[in-house]
């Protein structure tokens, strides 16, 4: 029995030297040591031996037991060292050689563009609210003197959700404005920029999904010479000192009186070309001096207060800023194109 021993040593320490992965390293441990391993195929013998013989011959198994334990452990480490290194020197990275070039984006020309909005309007004391996409047709259209029957309220200019034509995408920011009146305290001076929804067809000035930004003041002593002289500086300080606009009477529901603003067309310089439809001019915003009965349907006293308001085509005034020809370019995405920005 001794000599098997001796013989299961020999062998054992041999194939452990030789062993070179992890694999075949845990395949020689089970073959000899484990429960039907050859180590125990010859603890089985022990019952032959006399009594004086079982406690040498069990010593000696234990001792080869721990022999053969400590040469897989030690092996084990430096098959593990060994694959670290081959590790390692597989994932070198040579700082020598020249790194590629990572490309950063930047800000979309139309989010510049309200950026500068955004820090016009705040310097005049304006807060930017934002609100829901997904809107009511009482904060849409009722609350804002758009009663049933009005053009806009049609299913062919406006997406709605239910057969009812309560619950739609808002085709405006101007419920914002209804939303200040309900919960903010007086006076008000707020825009609304955010995305809207109509029914139109793409062309080089309109798209079915298009940006607003909408504005509003109410407070005592408001006139209609406020809105004109605040909204001139505005496209002053945007686009640039002696800006040509014009205002011209018009209608909206919510306003009166009411008018759309204009700005010179800045691809012809007021000439007419495919840009400017051939007119020298682009239509930028509707606004008018807010009605008196949506004043009051807001629970605002309009004996006592006034208000103006206004809603501008963010698209528009990017393209007039950063003189863009064609307003679907601003939704095409071509990298060639926001690159120049």
């Amino acid at each position: 029995m001794k000599a098997l021993m001796q013989e299961l040593r020999e062998n054992a320490l041999k194939a452990i030297s030789g062993a070179d992965s992890a694999d075949s390293l845990e395949a020689l441990r089970v073959k000899y040591l484990g429960k039907k391993g050859e180590l125990t195929a010859i603890l089985k013998q022990m019952g032959k031996l006399s009594a004086e013989e079982r406690p040498a011959m069990g010593q000696l198994a234990n001792q080869l037991r721990a022999e053969i334990e400590k040469n897989i452990e030690s092996m084990r480490k430096k098959l593990d060292a060994a694959a670290l290194e081959a590790r390692l020197e597989l994932e070198a990275v040579d700082v020598t050689i020249p790194g590629d070039e990572v490309k950063l984006g930047h800000k979309h020309p139309m989010y510049k563009a309200l950026d500068e909005i955004k820090d016009i309007f705040v310097g005049m004391g304006f807060t930017v609210l934002d609100g829901p996409e997904v809107e009511l047709a009482t904060y849409n259209f009722d609350k804002l003197n758009a009663e049933e029957g009005h053009p806009s309220r049609d299913w062919s200019d406006t997406f709605y959700f239910d057969k009812d034509s309560r619950v739609m995408l808002r085709s405006q920011t101007s419920p914002m404005q209804v939303r200040a009146m309900e919960t903010m305290e007086l006076p008000i001076r707020i825009i609304a920029p955010g995305r809207v929804y109509r029914k139109d067809e793409v062309d080089a000035t309109h798209s079915p999904m298009f940006h607003q930004v909408e504005g509003m003041v109410i407070d005592k002593g408001v006139t209609m010479a406020d809105l004109k002289g605040t909204l001139n500086t505005f496209m002053e300080e945007l686009f640039g000192e002696g800006t040509v606009t014009r205002f011209r009477p018009h209608h909206f529901p919510f306003t009166e009186p009411s008018c759309e603003m204009d700005v010179q067309c800045h691809k012809c310089g007021g000439k007419g070309c495919p840009t400017c439809k051939g007119e020298g001019w682009i239509e930028v915003l509707g606004a008018g001096m807010i009605h008196p009965r949506v004043l009051e349907m807001s629970g605002i006293d309009s004996e006592e207060y006034t208000g103006w308001a206004f809603g501008m085509g963010l698209e528009r005034l990017a393209m007039r800023r950063f003189k863009i020809s064609d307003l679907r370019l601003i939704f095409e995405n071509d990298v060639r194109f926001l690159e120049q920005f």
